[in-house]
């Protein structure tokens, strides 16, 4: 069983950075493919950016948060960080991290999912 915990969150205002991180255990087989999403009070989930562990070059990010986040991660550490720079107030969102084998933007692809880390941006 896959198990992902995500942390880093907080309240932080508009402009400022932050970082996220997601550390996972469990078979390494069934998390070949990792993401993060949002969902905002009343919206739907939404895609962020999603990375193979197998080939880093397959890495997509959503286009609102393309040039602002970045994602990386630590092998030896199992656990993958999203890197959040220039915070708006619509980036304000519940964060989730997912894991699944299918390289995909669409969240019911992801099988595994963390409990969620809570970003807010003030204005």
């Amino acid at each position: 069983q896959v198990e992902l915990v995500e942390s880093g969150g907080g309240l932080v205002q508009a402009g400022d950075s932050l970082s996220l991180s997601c550390a996972a255990s469990g078979p390494t087989l069934n998390r070949d493919v990792m993401a993060w999403f949002r969902q905002a009070p009343g919206k739907e989930r939404e895609f962020v950016v999603v990375i193979s562990l197998v080939n880093d070059e397959w890495t997509t990010y959503a286009d609102s948060v393309k040039g602002r986040f970045t994602l990386s991660r630590d092998n030896a550490k199992n656990t993958v960080y999203l890197h959040m720079n220039s915070l708006r107030p619509e980036d304000t969102a519940l964060y989730y991290c997912a894991a699944g084998t299918k390289f995909s933007i669409l969240a019911r692809q992801y099988t595994y999912w963390g409990q969620g880390t809570q970003v807010t941006v003030s204005s």
